[in-house]
């Protein structure tokens, strides 16, 4: 206790100064509140920069909001929260809007971002974002391996999930294919720059790619030892922050010649006009029999009817045709219903 204060006791105040004191020490904790909530927490999760159009508040009239502006509304008056791992970002705007035509007035927030990162927000309590804290989880997660799911029952956030479509790998080079890249093999030539989805937090690296490239006995030499983000990693590889925006544009840019992603981003690049073209893999390195997107509802889902709706509407013949028509392959009946996670 202050020693002015302690001095004094037994003395009797004025009123008014009395009301000063307490005044002061309101205002003095209002302020210390106000300065620690600007303060981003650190143990929040940060989304990687110029991330704005992964970021998205899909409104009751059809209007799509990005960016600080979809956060904002995500985190406060949004209906249904929405997180899936970012290779489905092309085709999401068609997905939720079937599903809002499948359910008018529904407000929708969206996250499309590697699925580890997903994983670790969730477990954080939140984000960061341009020096900003946002809190909040979603209502819906989805990834590409079970892998992340069996860490949210780890921690009693979810319990149930459903396979949802399928994809497979490709590898994406410039149109004309200059190097004459046909295999993995090919990644480790001394005349070949590659750019591959990083091992800490993208799924299409963790889950399968990595696989594919260590039996082939590439990794030690893709790798060098190094599990990072946006880092560079030998003179010749690059490992990214998101493999599905970076890699086309580092092939544009002449930074990179070949990078490993999914066929449906090979698709998605090609429709925008990027001077890129995709080599077909072999099954076992494409691993098309293998790859299989899941997804499900949180126990703590603040909406959870809109939840339950929403994974339903999945299995839904208009939301398998939005995905296959961007090259996804859809799910079998029996894959499209909520099992146990083991």
């Amino acid at each position: 206790m202050n020693k002015a204060i302690t001095a004094r006791r037994g003395q009797r105040w004025a009123p008014g100064l009395m009301l000063g004191i307490s005044l002061a020490v309101t205002v003095l904790g209002f302020q210390s509140r106000v300065s620690a909530q600007a303060e981003p927490p650190q143990q929040l999760t940060a989304i990687p920069p110029n991330k704005d159009t992964d970021l998205k508040f899909y409104q009751a009239d059809g209007q799509i909001l990005n960016g600080v502006e979809a956060l904002e509304h995500m985190t406060s008056d949004a209906n249904l929260v929405v997180w899936v791992a970012g290779n489905q970002f092309f085709a999401m705007d068609d997905v939720i809007g079937a599903f809002q035509k499948a359910y008018p007035g529904v407000t929708v927030g969206l996250l499309t971002l590697p699925p580890g990162l997903l994983v670790s927000a969730i477990l954080a309590g939140g984000w960061t974002y341009k020096d900003k804290a946002y809190r909040g989880g979603p209502d819906i997660y989805a990834t590409v391996d079970t892998g992340h799911l069996q860490r949210l029952k780890a921690a009693g956030l979810m319990h149930r999930y459903e396979i949802y479509m399928h994809n497979e790998l490709q590898m994406m080079v410039t149109k004309g294919n200059p190097k004459a890249i046909v295999g993995i093999d090919d990644l480790v030539r001394n005349d070949v720059r590659t750019s591959l989805p990083n091992p800490v937090n993208e799924g299409i690296m963790q889950f399968y790619a990595r696989g594919v490239l260590e039996r082939h006995g590439l990794w030690p030499k893709i790798a060098n030892g190094q599990e990072c983000v946006s880092c560079q990693t030998t003179e010749r590889n690059w490992f990214t922050a998101v493999h599905h925006r970076e890699t086309p544009e580092r092939i544009r840019d002449d930074k990179s010649d070949v990078g490993i992603v999914w066929k449906t981003e090979v698709m998605e690049a090609l429709r925008q006009g990027a001077q890129i073209e995709g080599v077909e893999l072999p099954a076992s390195d494409s691993l098309r029999d293998k790859v299989s997107y899941t997804v499900g509802a949180l126990e703590n889902a603040r909406h959870r009817e809109n939840a339950d709706r929403y994974l339903t509407f999945l299995a839904t013949k208009v939301a398998q045709e939005a995905y296959a028509g961007f090259g996804f392959v859809k799910a079998r009946p029996d894959e499209l219903t909520l099992r146990p996670i083991d």
